[in-house]
């Protein structure tokens, strides 16, 4: 990347994604408006990619959208990726909260989108800046952890959720500074939560997100 990314910005970075969080607790919590926020997020956060990679050269690769580290990314989450369902199914047998339902199918499909918008602004944005600032410098172990406390608070008040995210945060926390690939732990995160929603957490995000507008 020709052009090195202040610090101002960097900060900029993390007081947006900070802002962004605590819009889920307005908007999904409080107003119940799920879909609109998560469709005003991947849009806004989309045009701020867009804008950022026309204005400079490389960000985009230095971000993780990339193709060329894909696979390798991917050879290092499915097995992380076939544990996690595995004790999710025991889990959910376990507390009566499997949720079989054709509704897992498109949510399948479309999380994956929102996954790759969080992954890039928890992991890309809040771990990433901080890892690279100048000042100050800060242990590697010490921004996966706390990037990971984030992506935690923000799933608040739901128990399940916010252990989930922690220990997905610090995994993919711990990928994406050995190497860099967004849209792998974008996708990866949308499957893993999808199949957490419909067995561990025993709820249908089909239903809180889309059916609630066309009943």
């Amino acid at each position: 990347m020709q052009d090195k990314i202040t610090s101002k910005r960097r900060i900029f970075e993390i007081l947006a994604v900070t802002l962004t969080a605590g819009g889920k607790f307005l908007f999904m919590d409080y107003l119940d408006l799920r879909l609109p926020y998560v469709i005003a997020a991947v849009i806004g956060w989309s045009l701020y990619i867009i804008v950022r990679s026309r204005h400079q050269k490389g960000i985009l690769s230095y971000w993780g959208f990339r193709k060329d580290n894909f696979l390798k990314t991917v050879k290092l989450l499915w097995p992380f990726a076939l544990a996690s369902v595995l004790v999710f199914l025991i889990i959910g047998a376990y507390q009566g909260t499997l949720n079989p339902s054709w509704h897992i199918l498109p949510i399948l499909i479309t999380y994956p989108l929102w996954g790759i918008i969080q992954q890039f602004l928890i992991i890309g944005l809040i771990s990433g800046n901080l890892h690279d600032m100048e000042r100050p410098d800060l242990n590697k172990y010490v921004v996966i952890v706390f990037s990971a406390i984030i992506f935690s608070i923000v799933h608040f008040p739901s128990f399940w959720l916010m252990t989930g995210t922690f220990l997905l945060a610090l995994f993919y926390g711990l990928i994406y500074l050995r190497i860099r690939n967004i849209y792998a732990l974008g996708i990866f995160h949308g499957w893993l939560g999808a199949i957490f929603y419909y067995t561990v957490v025993g709820t249908d995000p089909f239903e809180e997100a889309f059916l609630v507008w066309i009943q």
